[in-house]
């Protein structure tokens, strides 16, 4: 799944135009992968329509290639199937109970979330009530003993029973971790055993552990537990040896239940909060584009930038002022030109460091506005005369008009090529030129 939909990016940034017809085709890209991966089908044909509606209907913010604004769009809407923001789990004094089917991973489940809570200075303890798997009780012993902790209660034919064997020793512990019993398939009498345990216990907590590899049987599954018991979260397991995790992933969304956890892989340590973002950049591809999105969006509330400052008229210092003035608020100028689509920038002006930009900007503000506005007329008593306005030496005055003019000659090259792409993508779409 997750080269396919690297692949789905490449074709994207690797496209001469942006039109309908690769939306289209990248759209039947994303539900054939997500199909494959047991995604819930009306959760895809959801996914499809939003990206369809946006990509041909919205306007990209300024400063955004239609290429990213596409990107954008597709990371946004597979945010909002798996619930947006990082999970935050509760950081006080609490009760968890652990529910779900045979082979889910309850039991492993239970000891990764006593030692996640133990390596942050929670006293904490684990009571079995598996009454109908006999290995049950002495598995989650065994894991106890690795993680170093205790499991509360004593052997009984009956769940309450063993949980009112350990409820003077509950309010000893900050959290207490209640593993229940599982099924071969949901039915009547588990949901009812559950119903007991919860009724008795009154956890803050109720969360469903899947495995990754369920596929679409997972949303059935989440939707009657959730409607019998009030979840509060799914803990998903084997994400690791799982290419086919979309059924587990999805079946949160059609529950309308948040993603807490995921199980990594068999050490007791291998249990990480779950990040939407985190796992989307990963998917799409790009490890950092949750960061850059967020950068994006600040920096089109907050700069006046605009990428069609380079588009219309003349390309002056003027406007690579604005986008030095930009590049204050989001980052180094190579994310500037790269949010804009000019990935093809010369190396020499796009790794020019930050120092250097705000020597270029004292430099700039010791000029005047025809200067600015026509740098092609500062010759040898100008540069002399900036220099020492700005307290900078010469050598660097006549670097930024070479850097400058750099610039200049490959967005000129750029507009000659490419512009007339660039209209009839902003004509389908709808947009300003």
């Amino acid at each position: 799944m997750l080269n396919k939909m690297k692949n789905v990016l490449a074709k994207i940034t690797g496209a001469s135009i942006v039109d309908e017809k690769l939306v289209m085709d990248i759209i039947k890209d994303i539900q054939r992968i997500l199909i494959q991966s047991d995604v819930n089908v009306a959760l895809v044909k959801q996914l499809s329509e939003e990206i369809k509606k946006k990509a041909i209907e919205e306007k990209p913010a300024p400063g955004i290639s239609l290429k990213e604004h596409l990107i954008r769009i597709i990371y946004d809407e597979l945010l909002e199937i798996l619930g947006g923001e990082a999970y935050k789990p509760r950081m006080d004094k609490h009760k968890i109970l652990l529910v779900g089917l045979y082979g889910s991973g309850k039991t492993t489940t239970a000891a990764k979330l006593a030692k996640f809570y133990s390596k942050r200075g929670f006293k904490t303890a684990m009571i079995s009530t598996d009454t109908w798997r006999p290995a049950a009780f002495e598995q989650l012993k065994q894991l106890g003993k690795q993680a170093k902790i205790p499991v509360l209660g004593d052997m009984a034919p009956d769940p309450i029973e063993i949980l009112k064997s350990a409820e003077k020793a509950l309010k000893e512990y900050d959290i207490v971790i209640v593993d229940s019993a599982g099924r071969d398939n949901l039915n009547k009498s588990l949901i009812e055993e559950i119903k007991r345990i919860k009724e008795w216990l009154k956890p803050e907590e109720t969360y469903l552990v899947i495995s990754a590899d369920i596929g679409q049987s997972a949303s059935k599954q989440a939707m009657e537990l959730n409607e019998a018991l009030g979840l509060t979260g799914v803990i998903v397991t084997k994400a690791d040896s799982s290419g086919k995790a979309g059924g587990a992933l999805s079946a949160c969304a059609v529950a309308k239940v948040p993603v807490t956890f995921i199980g990594t892989g068999e050490k007791l340590d291998d249990l990480e909060l779950f990040n939407a973002e985190r796992f989307i950049s990963s998917l799409l591809g790009f490890p950092d584009i949750g960061s850059l999105v967020k950068k994006v969006r600040e920096a089109v509330e907050e700069s006046e930038f605009s990428a069609e400052d380079i588009l219309k008229g003349d390309y002056n210092l003027k406007t690579f002022y604005k986008q030095l003035e930009a590049t204050r608020k989001m980052g180094p100028l190579k994310k500037v030109f790269e949010m804009m689509g000019l990935s093809q920038m010369p190396e020499e002006l796009v790794e020019t460091g930050e120092k250097k930009l705000e020597v270029y900007k004292i430099i700039m503000d010791s000029m005047t506005r025809e200067e600015l506005e026509h740098p092609e007329i500062i010759k040898a008593s100008r540069i002399k005369r900036i220099a020492k306005g700005s307290g900078r030496k010469e050598e660097e005055v006549r670097e930024l008009l070479r850097q400058f003019e750099n610039g200049r000659k490959m967005i000129k090259r750029f507009k000659k090529g490419k512009v007339r792409g660039l209209q009839n993508m902003m004509k389908h779409f709808k947009l300003p030129m």
